[in-house]
């Protein structure tokens, strides 16, 4: 270890060396980026302006909203810099930073998301005391307890990737910093922190996931008891788009963080990546919010209400 050099920042790997690709992806990304921070910033105006959403499932909305705004733009700028620089660099504390803050992001995502899974069973199987089961303070409580999770998470992986040691090579097969690739160029030991990292994943993970599983498997056998054709249709509408976002924030997530590093690759871990840190932030308020036909009439009264004070 005396001969070695220590390494005090990191270069990022662009998606293409091409240039004419990189514009492309450049100018790509900008829009996906523009288009996450403006659909989510116009859920969040909505439902704090229009009274009618002033309920738990809308509650749940806004928070996901503002996890979302947060989530890809600890990703997404970065990313875009790179594009213009010949070398996009990030120091060794300011690449472990961004592994937390993503981590930290991601845990309350998913827990957000398992409680918008609760909120739908309390609504669906146990309609007469719903108003009870997610009073104010309950939900209060679930979003804090996502984001406390989150924060565990993103503190226990964090704390161990402090101790590694890097001297070389420094650059990083990734467009951004996650733990899996940062992994791989330490000079230290990892398996302490592979351990951690898979330990806290399924623990962390499967917990979030059993949550939205069962609430589910409630969800479904009330709705297949309903004798109504019209209503087994407007209650599966209700948690389609639910299951679309957990199922893919799920998939793409366990399969970057759980599987073995001998089959890893380069481009599939990228385009992985891309589907659970970009395009999800992007696509929650389309599938989830938008197609809202609740959403579509709040968001009418809103914009009505700027042109009139214009």
């Amino acid at each position: 270890m005396e001969n070695q050099t220590t390494v005090t920042e990191f270069i990022l790997r662009k998606l293409s060396s091409d240039p004419q690709m990189q514009s492309f992806l450049f100018s790509m990304f900008l829009i996906i980026y523009l288009i996450t921070l403006g659909s989510n910033i116009m859920i969040m105006v909505v439902i704090r302006a229009d009274s009618h959403l002033n309920t738990p499932m809308y509650f749940f909305l806004f928070h996901l909203s503002f996890v979302d705004i947060c989530y890809s733009s600890v990703t997404v700028p970065n990313m875009l810099m790179n594009f213009l620089a010949e070398h996009k660099t990030i120091s060794v504390n300011g690449c472990i930073a961004q592994i937390f803050l993503f981590i930290l992001l991601v845990g309350a995502e998913v827990f957000i998301l398992s409680a918008m899974a609760y909120d739908r069973y309390a609504a669906i199987c146990d309609p007469l005391h719903y108003v009870q089961t997610m009073s104010k303070g309950i939900c209060v409580q679930l979003v804090s307890g996502s984001w406390t999770m989150g924060f565990l998470h993103a503190l226990l992986n964090t704390v161990f990737a402090l101790k590694l040691h890097f001297c070389g090579p420094n650059q990083i097969n990734h467009f951004s910093c996650e733990l899996p690739p940062l992994l791989q160029l330490s000079c230290t030991d990892t398996l302490t922190n592979q351990v951690v990292l898979l330990t806290s994943v399924l623990i962390f993970g499967l917990s979030s996931f059993l949550l939205t599983l069962i609430s589910y498997i409630y969800i479904i056998s009330t709705i297949l008891r309903i004798q109504s054709a019209e209503g087994r249709r407007k209650a599966f509408s209700t948690c389609s788009s639910h299951l679309i976002v957990v199922v893919l924030l799920y998939v793409t997530g366990f399969l970057q963080y759980t599987k073995p590093s001998s089959v890893s690759s380069v481009v599939l871990d990228e385009i992985v990546s891309i589907q659970y840190s970009i395009l999800i932030p992007m696509l929650n308020p389309i599938i989830y919010s938008l197609k809202n036909k609740e959403v579509k009439i709040a968001l009418g009264k809103t914009l009505g209400k700027l042109k009139f004070l214009k």
